[in-house]
């Protein structure tokens, strides 16, 4: 008999309205295939890059990664996303990450190099920002790429005491408290100069993080103290078997929901790469590569038994069966989506 009191799953598609993209695009996941199903989109934010839902599920909210930049909320309770009042300035441009943390959502902001905390009211919409945006300093030692700071991503972590943001310009991870409704640093982390930090993903138990690097194709292994809000790197780990020909420019990174393994994207050799996680979390190891079924990967979901890539130069979502007993993924199929950048499943 059918639970009718549970919601079937959906995915979320974000994509760049200004390359051609549809805008926020629904989907219905099968839920024995891993296939989508396009339900419906809906194009009234610019350039919505990366979404975030709430808690509950019934709210999703998207950046408008734009020089401007700005947040908007929409109801999910139906098939049709629908945009529940304006978009919120951010105070920052380039937004091209979200999170929701606290009653709050969190935009990293690329451009301008900071962290913007917009409330949300009881009912799920968003109020002004007002002064609550940090703003990061620093640069690192790649010319074109680290004159200054460039928040890549941003999240609460496990425990939800800490906000850590991820800055690809300044080669480092910041820890944060939300204090009256403004991102507070508690403390910074430092990885290896030039490596370009671009996202984090930590493992389900809590006790480490793993952050892919987009200015060289790697992976840094760090430990989480939750208590003490800090992030020590241990080790970095290839994400390609042998020296890419350029730039690799990896992107997504996602773990397993049972903490078994890690997979990351990388732009450049349009591949998956699969890690098996050992030591407890506190190492890698390279299973292997395969190919993302698209172009450009730009971002990886990860459910138990599926993996799904939002492929941005192809136009496409694919999806992926996963092997249980090697991480390995299978391609399963795709959707059209022009532009698309980033997947949620809820």
């Amino acid at each position: 008999m059918a639970d009718l009191g549970r919601r079937p799953q959906r995915a979320f598609i974000g994509s760049f309205t200004a390359a051609g993209g549809p805008g926020i695009v629904a989907a219905a996941v099968d839920p024995h295939s891993g296939a989508l199903t396009v339900l419906s989109s809906v194009n009234t934010l610019a350039d919505p890059a990366y979404l975030a839902l709430s808690p509950g599920g019934g709210m999703l909210y998207a950046v408008s990664e734009t020089a401007d930049g700005a947040v908007a909320a929409y109801s999910v309770a139906g098939d049709v996303p629908e945009q529940v009042g304006p978009p919120v300035p951010v105070d920052a441009s380039g937004p091209t990450h979200l999170s929701v943390c606290d009653g709050h959502v969190l935009t990293a902001n690329y451009g301008s190099g900071s962290v913007t905390a917009v409330p949300v009211r009881a009912d799920g919409t968003l109020a002004p920002a007002a002064s609550g945006v940090l703003r990061h300093s620093g640069a690192g030692p790649h010319t074109r790429r680290q004159q200054g700071p460039h928040a890549h991503q941003v999240q609460a972590d496990p425990s939800g005491r800490w906000v850590v943001s991820v800055d690809l310009g300044t080669d480092s991870v910041r820890v944060c408290d939300l204090r009256d409704g403004k991102p507070v640093l508690h403390r910074e982390s430092a990885l290896r100069p030039g490596s370009g930090p671009r996202h984090l993903a930590f493992h389900p138990g809590g006790g480490h993080a793993y952050v892919v690097n987009e200015l060289t194709p790697t992976v840094t292994v760090c430990r989480w103290d939750a208590p003490d809000g800090s992030l020590k790197p241990l080790a970095e780990v290839p994400v390609l078997p042998g020296a890419p020909a350029g730039d690799a420019y990896p992107s997504g990174i996602a773990v397993s929901p049972d903490g078994r393994f890690v997979w990351t994207a990388t732009r450049g050799e349009d591949v998956l790469s699969v890690f098996a996680v050992e030591g407890g979390g506190e190492a890698l190891r390279l299973i292997g590569t395969v190919p993302c079924a698209g172009r450009w990967p730009r971002a990886l979901a990860a459910s138990a038994g599926f993996l799904y890539v939002a492929n941005e130069r192809s136009g496409d979502v694919t999806w992926f069966a996963l092997d249980e007993a090697t991480g390995l993924p299978r391609c399963g199929g795709s959707i059209r989506v022009p532009a698309a950048s980033c997947v949620v499943l809820g």
